[in-house]
């Protein structure tokens, strides 16, 4: 999991987070229907997987759904405002143990030590810190498929491999090692709407 670690030019580490709630355990305000873009089916289990695990999420007004189904050149990690239903899309690398032979598609799943690949399952945000990658924000998994997201340091940080250069060029993003990486611009974008203990779903279901 290579780093721009760098943070030259990069906004201070006191972001804006989102507006709390006035009541976070007020009825989830989402509607039956998936925003355009995404995958009614899996938007349907990030719906279930917020309700199953609404103790251990901070607040509900904006979650992030992320599509392993699609190429790592394509707009996967959805950031969502269950609240309007505006949707913010950006590109995110999966981990090159996912994709061996490095064709763009997440091939499989892993939660093993030493994996290199992504998890699929519920995950909520964590504290932010600067290390090896700069600024980043931990996570921590929710679900059997990827209770060892943490211990393995999996976290959401930006990398030069997942620039829109790379797409542009290469027709995919380079690899992670399981992290959620992302460009400088949308790894800003989203550790500021995901911040304070939000969901993140990441699945793939063809």
């Amino acid at each position: 999991m290579l780093s721009s670690a760098a943070t030259s030019g990069m906004p201070s580490l006191v972001y804006n987070a989102p507006p709390r709630p006035a009541n976070p355990l007020a009825p989830l305000n989402f509607g039956p229907q998936a925003p355009a873009g995404i995958d009614p089916n899996l938007f349907a289990r990030a719906k279930a997987a917020l309700a199953a695990r609404r103790p251990y999420i901070r607040h509900h007004d904006v979650i992030g759904i992320v599509d392993f189904s699609m190429a790592s050149r394509d707009p996967r990690f959805h950031l969502v405002n269950l609240i309007d239903g505006s949707v913010e899309s950006h590109r995110v690398a999966h981990g090159r143990g996912s994709d061996p032979v490095h064709s763009g598609f997440l091939e499989h799943f892993s939660n093993q030590f030493g994996s290199l690949a992504s998890s699929n399952g519920t995950y909520v945000t964590g504290d932010t810190y600067i290390g090896k990658y700069g600024v980043s924000m931990k996570v921590r998994g929710l679900d059997w498929s990827n209770n060892n997201a943490e211990a393995r340091a999996i976290v959401i940080h930006n990398a030069w491999y997942a620039e829109p250069e790379m797409a542009e060029i290469h027709g995919k993003l380079g690899r992670s090692e399981g992290c959620f990486a992302f460009s400088r611009t949308s790894h800003w974008s989203v550790m500021n709407r995901l911040a304070e203990g939000r969901m993140i779903y990441a699945d793939k279901l063809a």
